[in-house]
């Protein structure tokens, strides 16, 4: 029964978090064949984040709220998804224009 709440309550909170949160959102448009060139240039925005997962940690070094390292986190872990991302949108895309390719010679003229 215990086992049962806990799923259902991981799967509610991944839906909320697909739904709502905005870098998951960029990364479901990101991953349609439209979307996959703009993987490189996403990374950037990583690059953001990472900044403002560093300034978190000087803050909280120069005396702030503890509470910083929530934000901190959050930061940290959207950053590696987007950077993390740009590389995999490269395979993707190479995936994808093979397979369009492979499409176009199939087809008889």
């Amino acid at each position: 029964m215990l086992l049962n709440r806990l799923w259902n309550a991981s799967v509610h909170t991944r839906v909320f978090l697909r739904r709502w949160m905005p870098t998951n959102i960029l990364l479901d448009v990101l991953r349609t064949r439209r979307g996959l060139k703009w993987g490189i240039p996403a990374m950037l925005l990583g690059v953001i984040y990472l900044l403002i997962a560093v300034t978190c940690t000087g803050l909280i070094e120069q005396g702030w709220s503890k509470w910083l390292y929530l934000l901190f986190f959050l930061a940290l872990w959207n950053a590696l998804k987007l950077i993390l991302f740009g590389p995999w949108s490269l395979v993707l895309l190479a995936g994808a224009r093979l397979h369009e390719r492979r499409a176009r010679s199939s087809v008889p003229r």
